[in-house]
């Protein structure tokens, strides 16, 4: 029999690292909550046509497709074969497959909105925890399996959206004791470079080609840009506005300047202008526009999030941005949206690379019985439910074994105290408590086990 193993770009978590994945997810609930949003989940595959044609020439390799049940059915058997040779060279067929593991959440969330248009209050706010999944190649920070954490906004035009989703970064990344920067761009501003640089219809292949740029370098973003069919002089161009830097103030006048009159990339201009004026600084953390951020996904209209954490040898750990009408694709149109995301699992990185966990973060049996008898593991359980009915986590070891078993036992789920109720201490209405940590050891009446240690 072969050794077991897991899929490739998946993992099994030990209770030390969920207890580390709830603290984050319980931070970020919690300001989900304190600003308004409302918890979603939805199912964890959609429909193949769902999701298709929604995350770009890219985000479409990486949708995981399920297969349909019964393609070993002989009757079915030739046509199957046909199907699979169709899906071998790029197409694909119900015969086949007609569902997916969800990408994502903003699409899953954009097709329920519209699902249930009639009957939702809006702008409606909603938070999702949820895994995703994506057929990338896995390396450090990347997996196949991952969660998301999203807030989102529909039904809403306002700007103050954009800037209640950079407080709650802000705010969410504070209490985590994480510095980011909060980088934002405006997809308005890249269309406005699109037009500059031969029309709207170039706006995918410059976005997708300047996604690149943090991995690739810009000179092998430029050869992508000729390959996709930009000329010389449109690659000079674009590679101006890579080039543009100093501060926010300095970097909109050069945009400005290359840009010009043009009436899309004013009024991208003019959206971030209003999100720095109205940033909240939470802790460390703070916004910065970033024009070479692009977010590679097709459905962003305006504007764009990316969070990076400083001090840290790691990408993205967050991003998101308004994608107006988003819902139009499963036919409810003119329904704007908003929303950002969180990567749970790059944030559990960097805080353990920085050594940021608190260590009240570990949570676990904080007590455990002896067993060393029956009459005495009797009374022990006794003492263990009145400890649990109080909150304290407590265990009776599970069989009479010798004294050095069940001492090592604690130290290995490290278990700070151990209670020895023997036949003396059961005839006497004591009990013997140790601090597994510091060695000390006293006898207690058994009705003073609680207060004498917490």
């Amino acid at each position: 029999m072969s050794k077991p193993s897991i899929p490739q770009g998946t993992r099994d978590f030990n209770a030390a690292v969920v207890q580390k994945r709830n603290y984050i997810f319980g931070i970020i609930r919690t300001v989900f909550e304190l600003y308004g949003f409302q918890p979603l989940e939805t199912p964890a595959m959609e429909n193949l046509d769902t999701l298709m044609g929604k995350y770009g020439e890219e985000g479409d390799k990486l949708i995981f497709k399920i297969l349909n049940n019964g393609l070993d059915n002989p009757a079915k058997k030739e046509q199957a074969l046909q199907d699979f040779d169709k899906v071998l060279n790029g197409k694909n067929t119900k015969g086949i497959t007609e569902r997916a593991l969800r990408y994502d959440l903003t699409i899953p969330f954009a097709r329920y909105v519209a699902m249930n248009y009639g009957q939702l209050t809006l702008p409606f706010k909603r938070y999702q925890i949820q895994p995703v999944w994506r057929a990338d190649r896995p390396q450090k920070g990347r997996y196949r399996e991952f969660y998301q954490c999203d807030a989102d906004v529909v039904g809403s035009n306002s700007l103050l959206n954009e800037v209640e989703l950079a407080s709650i970064y802000s705010t969410v990344f504070d209490r985590l004791n994480l510095p980011v920067e909060i980088r934002i761009n405006s997809r308005k501003i890249l269309a406005a470079l699109a037009a500059i640089c031969g029309g709207a219809d170039q706006l995918v292949n410059i976005t997708v080609a300047i996604d690149k740029l943090d991995k690739i370098g810009l000179e092998k973003v430029k050869e992508e840009l000729a390959t996709r069919g930009l000329s010389a002089g449109q690659i000079a161009t674009i590679e101006q506005y890579l080039n543009i830097t100093g501060t926010d103030t300095e970097k909109i006048q050069q945009l400005k300047q290359l840009l010009g009159n043009n009436e899309t990339g004013l009024k991208g201009i003019e959206e971030i202008e209003y999100v720095l004026n109205h940033r909240v600084a939470t802790g460390d953390s703070f916004v910065v526009t970033d024009f070479t951020l692009a977010r590679g996904l097709n459905y962003y209209t305006g504007i764009i999030f990316e969070v990076k954490a400083i001090g840290a040898q790691m990408g993205s750990i967050g991003g998101g941005g308004r994608y107006d009408d988003l819902t139009g694709l499963f036919g409810v149109p003119n329904v704007p949206g908003v929303g950002v995301s969180f990567g749970v699992d790059r944030i559990y990185d960097v805080l353990e690379e920085l050594h940021l966990f608190p260590d009240e973060v570990q949570r676990g049996t904080k007590l455990l019985f002896f067993n060393l008898g029956k009459a005495e593991s009797e009374r022990a359980f006794e003492l263990m439910q009145e400890l649990r009915e109080r909150g304290v986590a407590s265990e009776l070891f599970h069989e009479t074994a010798k004294l050095d078993k069940q001492f090592k036992y604690a130290e290995k789920k490290n278990i700070p105290f151990v209670v020895v109720l023997g036949t003396t201490e059961l005839q006497g209405g004591t009990c013997n408590v140790k601090n597994i940590q510091t060695g000390e050891q006293k006898t207690i009446p058994q009705a003073e086990l609680v207060e004498s240690i917490f």
